[in-house]
């Protein structure tokens, strides 16, 4: 049998303050192996790059890929909804925020398979970074187990934070989007979904009249017991998820391919490098969702060798498969068509129908989106349990978050209330510019991995690593600096909502979290 580390062994010191207390990857491994929180081993390399893609194509690659090729223009309603960038720039121009309301991104045209191309690079840094940290660590927690190794109590507490704002958001926007999705199809067949039991309850700032979106909750309430079924069979279905929408996207290439007329690639770069770098800015965030592979870290068979073919694995294949849909869509049609209407709104359908495509082109593109937004939903409701887990093992959360199933081993608590937590709001809110928390907390997450490899590097240099980051410190803080430079983009209004967020987490810490903490039972051996 195993022995139980002792606390001596299992903590790193750092200084006199629990707040930047380490604790030690020997005593992370320990906890995972524990009878009582141990979770089942059944994923594979395939079944973790599935997870990647699952969690990066959602219904985005159908719709974003026209906006960015056709630019935008639009003014922000206050200086609350401009971007922080813009507020910058023009002080320092101008002394004052006179043009920061009104807002324009030139349009990338054909071009955009090179924005596809460079924010795939872009993201790999940070994706370089967790394969390995992923493979140094394999414990479920991603980010936050990360920071706990590398960076101290504090920071862990203030990321697993973060992610949890990160998934719920996201989720309770993609429940949204496939309610509404869903009655929209649902009506093209003659099928309509009453708007009292199909639409938000809440939008704007006024009540709508409606009982309760359903279809928003009940995807995901299906979702979640089958995530407390086990993972496997969440993963069988992610997998099934994944081929189906993956096939979506190829018969795009292969029907739209047929419909190409070159004439419409030209020009090719209409805004030169300018329009190539706004087109990347507004694709960003189709890339998201590679980080969850390491939530699965303690559930996979292999994850030193594995969690690095899933995490750069998943973004390579969703680089080809952008990049092809790009280049087909503006082959089908000119750029210009999709600066607003209806194909601005759904561009890939919107050309298939255009152009005379089959009706059953057209359903299997229908199909693959909704695909799209089931296993973004599935992946992110798994890591988010997966999050809560994790900190309660580790005191930070009550104790009930990190209970494990007798017979199907998964952390079937922190399922259930992730469940509700997502499904709840799904059902009464509409949430809009909201979701942009979502994207300011995945890079703030980035931004906090890249700096882990770095530290690690100089405090445990001799540590076996099965996957290693070329040219650190280098690629780590050119990682660092692309996602804070990403930041920057977001809104003044979702800047605030973010560290109002945070603000009341570091509350939780201080009255709650730090009295429970591992080095708050402890506190000779804390650092």
């Amino acid at each position: 049998m195993r022995p139980t580390p002792t606390i001596a062994s299992v903590t790193a010191p750092r200084s006199g303050n629990q707040l930047f207390a380490c604790k030690s990857i020997d005593k992370l491994i320990a906890e995972a192996e524990d009878p009582g929180h141990r979770l089942k081993k059944t994923l594979g390399p395939w079944s973790l790059t599935a997870l990647g893609i699952g969690a990066i194509i959602g219904s985005g690659i159908f719709i974003l890929t026209g906006t960015a090729a056709a630019g935008e223009s639009f003014q922000a309603p206050s200086i609350l909804h401009a971007q922080v960038l813009d507020i910058v720039v023009n002080l320092l121009r101008g002394g004052g925020t006179a043009g920061v309301l009104m807002h324009g991104r030139p349009p990338a045209g054909p071009s955009i398979a090179i924005s596809f191309l460079l924010v795939a690079l872009a993201c790999s840094f940070a994706g370089l970074c967790y394969a390995e940290l992923a493979s140094m660590i394999p414990i479920a927690g991603s980010a936050y187990t990360y920071s706990y190794a590398t960076l101290g109590e504090i920071f862990a507490w203030i990321i697993g934070w973060d992610l949890i704002l990160e998934y719920v958001v996201s989720n309770v926007v993609v429940a949204i989007g496939f309610g509404a999705y869903t009655k929209s199809q649902l009506e093209s067949f003659g099928v309509h979904l009453s708007d009292r039991w199909s639409t938000p309850v809440w939008e704007t700032g006024h009540w709508t009249g409606a009982y309760f979106n359903v279809p928003a909750f009940l995807i995901v309430f299906v979702l979640t017991v089958l995530l407390v079924r086990g993972v496997k069979e969440s993963a069988e279905a992610n997998n099934v998820m994944v081929a189906i929408k993956i096939g979506a996207i190829l018969t795009f290439l292969v029907v739209g391919g047929t419909l190409v007329h070159p004439p419409n690639w030209r020009p090719f770069a209409p805004s030169g490098f300018g329009g190539i770098v706004t087109g990347g800015a507004i694709v960003f965030f189709t890339y998201i969702g590679f980080d969850s592979v390491s939530t699965a870290a303690e559930e996979a068979k292999n994850p030193q060798r594995d969690l690095p073919v899933g995490i750069i694995g998943s973004l390579i294949v969703c680089t080809i498969l952008y990049v092809g849909v790009s280049i087909v869509l503006l082959g089908m049609m000119n750029y210009k068509t999709f600066v607003s209407g209806p194909a601005a709104e759904a561009p890939v359908a919107y050309a298939l129908k255009h152009l005379g495509a089959s009706r059953l082109a057209q359903s299997v593109i229908i199909i693959g989106a909704l695909m799209g937004m089931i296993s973004s939903l599935l992946v992110y409701q798994y890591g988010q349990a997966r999050i809560w887990y994790a900190m309660s093992r580790d005191g930070l959360f009550p104790r009930m978050f990190s209970a494990v199933h007798r017979r199907f081993k998964t952390p079937h608590i922190s399922t259930w209330i992730a469940g509700f937590a997502v499904g709840f709001p799904a059902g009464f809110f509409a949430i809009s510019d909201a979701a942009d928390l979502s994207n300011i907390g995945t890079l703030f997450a980035f931004v906090l991995v890249s700096l882990g490899v770095i530290v690690l590097r100089r405090r445990q240099p001799e540590r076996v690593r099965a996957f290693r980051v070329p040219f650190v410190p280098w690629f780590p803080l050119i990682s660092v600096i692309l996602c804070g430079g990403l930041m920057t983009g977001l809104t003044v209004i979702t800047w605030i909502r973010f560290v109002v967020w945070l603000g009341l987490g570091l509350s939780i810490y201080i009255f709650y979290s730090r009295h429970r903490s591992e080095f708050a039972r402890h506190p000779k051996h804390a650092p």
